[in-house]
């Protein structure tokens, strides 16, 4: 255990009940719940919190969701969550929760997916993966760093960019902060984005747009989305061992 943090030490603990504070809709379908913890401890960005549910008759249903929020933001955990038509766990949130819901959570749990400040960062996410490169980001906001950062987010349209707003007024504080946009279903709004799917061309472009080559590169989304955006930045000139993916989905 030399070396480590005491976040990455700790055991994903046990269970334990937090209170939905806030509710945010950030897309037609994606929600952001901000959740205060009784046991809140730091996190590190890009980290994950279980969730279960449990119905009546006793029949348990657990999801992990990714961190949203910054590991400064003390006292709860942001999770934003993707409402799945057949999921078990993300319609109970859409569909149910609201303000002042307890919900059963235990985390964070550890993983190689963690952002630990390395200059310069690219970050690749597709849909709802896009979620724990949020944290890095605003980790990157709340410690006042100017480290060179760019996030490539892929979505069908303008109207499905999650955080979208925020991610923009990042993008327009010039802090070393850049934000590229693919929409694989709709016309560009800025001249910064794209209007098709993640490919070699684009990783290769933005890579340019670095002040220096990446010192590492998280790519998170889909299977397919993540093995296009691996192998278009290994075309790009990117060295395997520098890239670190997560997947969603089978």
């Amino acid at each position: 255990m030399d070396g480590l943090t005491p976040a990455e030490v700790r055991a994903p603990g046990q269970w334990q009940i937090g209170t939905v504070t806030s509710i945010k809709p950030e897309t037609p379908r994606v929600k952001s719940f901000r959740i205060a913890l009784p046991m809140w401890m730091e996190h590190l960005p890009g980290q994950h919190y279980e969730v279960r549910l449990t119905a009546p008759d006793g029949y348990r249903a657990q999801r992990s969701y990714s961190i949203a929020s910054s590991p400064l933001d003390g006292g709860g955990i942001e999770l934003t969550i993707d409402r799945l038509e057949d999921g078990e766990v993300s319609p109970y949130f859409h569909d149910v929760v609201v303000e002042g819901d307890e919900v059963e959570v235990r985390g964070p749990f550890t993983s190689y997916f963690v952002w630990r400040g390395e200059r310069p960062v690219l970050l690749v996410g597709g849909g709802s993966g896009v979620v724990p490169l949020m944290s890095m980001l605003r980790h990157r906001e709340a410690r006042g760093s100017n480290i060179p950062a760019l996030l490539l987010f892929s979505a069908r349209t303008w109207d499905d960019v999650i955080f979208r707003d925020e991610l923009i007024a990042m993008h327009h504080r010039n802090d070393g902060f850049r934000l590229a946009l693919a929409l694989t279903r709709d016309e560009p709004r800025r001249t910064e984005d794209f209007g098709r799917r993640v490919d070699r061309a684009m990783v290769a472009e933005l890579v340019t747009r670095l002040p220096a080559p990446p010192r590492h590169v998280f790519i998170c989304g889909g299977n397919p989305f993540v093995e296009a955006a691996s192998e278009g930045a290994i075309e790009a000139g990117i060295a395997a061992p520098m890239i670190r993916t997560e997947r969603y989905g089978g």
